[in-house]
């Protein structure tokens, strides 16, 4: 369940497709299952789409999620509510409780991340920091030691802050951004982490976006969505909207 950072937005395939970080860690349990014959074989859904707020993302995954009678469900959202004018950090907090406690009533185990903080490298970083700081410090007090979830926070992994991280927006994860999360959450939940998500060591590109390009490109098309009342993800659908199983 999520936005565009657990859609894949930035982890960019030839074919034109995404990846991201939820396909990665699948890919890492589905190797990690196969070990075991005991084991069923690994399945995967992604209901994901980007630019949604966290409570179309409840609204409209929780229930199909639960439909797949999962046995582990993975949560992130609220990131583009701390980039709206207004957000109410303790009702974003209440909705993530409202899906802790669906999964945990059908004895789901609940995944669940913050994103990293791109606020280093965007216009208007210090106001989005210091509502992002708010909600991951809400969020961590409510559940990072609640039974029955794995919490995960890369909101406050310093690697993450770096450049090299980061695709051209800077709002969202590259490749290499992607892999370093997925590496985090196999490490979270026990499981092997394939040395390959460590990625290539990169020089640190510059951080600095506040050029007429990067405006006209990423920011302007951003601010005339909002204005119009639209998201990036109207007419999108799940890129994965039933288990199915990961090929290796």
């Amino acid at each position: 369940m999520g936005d565009s950072f657990t859609e894949g937005v930035g982890d960019d395939l030839p074919s034109g497709g995404l990846r991201g970080w939820a396909d990665l860690v699948a890919l890492g349990l589905a190797a990690e299952a196969a070990t075991d014959a005991s084991v069923a074989p690994f399945s995967y859904a992604n209901l994901a789409i980007r630019g949604k707020l966290l409570r179309p993302i409840v609204e409209g995954q929780l229930e199909p999620a639960m439909d797949l009678t999962p046995d582990l469900l993975s949560l992130c959202g609220g990131g583009n509510d701390v980039m709206r004018p207004k957000v109410e950090i303790a009702g974003v907090v209440a909705l993530l409780d409202q899906v802790v406690e669906r999964a945990l009533s059908q004895g789901v185990h609940v995944l669940m991340l913050t994103g990293a903080n791109p606020t280093k490298h965007l216009p208007l970083g210090t106001l989005i920091q210091r509502r992002g700081d708010r909600l991951a410090d809400a969020a961590r007090s409510a559940f990072s030691q609640r039974p029955g979830v794995t919490y995960v926070d890369n909101w406050l992994d310093p690697e993450l802050t770096g450049a090299r991280y980061w695709s051209p927006d800077r709002l969202h994860l590259n490749a290499l951004g992607h892999a370093r999360v997925a590496a985090n959450v196999l490490a979270a939940l026990g499981a092997a982490v394939p040395p390959e998500f460590a990625g290539a060591a990169a020089p640190e590109p510059s951080s600095r976006v506040r050029t007429p390009a990067y405006y006209r490109e990423h920011v302007l098309p951003w601010i005339g969505r909002r204005l119009s009342g639209r998201s990036s993800g109207d007419g999108r659908s799940a890129k994965r909207p039933e288990l199915a199983p990961v090929t290796l």
